[in-house]
């Protein structure tokens, strides 16, 4: 499943094709016959090129078994392929993955969607995201190399605090 804001463009390309719609039979303007040739006009916004985020999602909630807040995030990480690590215990979690996006405010804003849109095909407890954090890939490597960055992540999958 393909997340980006609407009007994106595809990961990969560098400008969209435009094309024509005929107008109704209703419609007063110039004669429709004849036909421009226009090159495709591409803005400086459809140039840039994403970048990786590195998403930290926290959510809290009232308790819930455990059993199945590992359930959903198991489920979580299936519909989400680029889901790295999910901590849990029975009343938070956190989750940590890596986002393609143009800008941060782009990844911040599928990030806080993340939970609720998955929140009854993943059957994840009704919780509250709590906290967000986004950095880019040169912040989360600088920050690791230089030892103060998020602590040390679980081998990839579900994990209890």
């Amino acid at each position: 499943m393909r997340r980006a804001r609407p009007g994106a463009l595809p990961r990969g390309t560098g400008s969209r094709a435009l094309t024509s719609v005929g107008a109704g039979a209703d419609f007063v303007g110039p004669p429709t016959d004849q036909t421009l040739e226009q090159e495709p006009v591409v803005t400086d916004e459809e140039l840039t090129r994403s970048k990786l985020w590195h998403i930290t999602l926290s959510v809290s909630g009232g308790p819930t078994p455990l059993k199945e807040i590992r359930r959903g995030l198991e489920q979580l990480a299936h519909d989400h392929p680029f889901l790295l690590t999910s901590r849990y215990a029975n009343d938070h979690a956190e989750i940590r993955y890596w986002e393609e996006a143009r800008d941060l405010h782009d990844a911040a804003a599928v990030a806080l969607r993340l939970w609720g849109e998955h929140r009854s095909s993943a059957r994840l407890p009704p919780w509250e995201i709590v906290g967000l954090e986004v950095i880019d890939r040169e912040t989360y490597h600088l920050r690791v190399a230089e030892g103060y960055g998020p602590p040390p992540a679980f081998p990839v999958g579900v994990h209890p605090y």
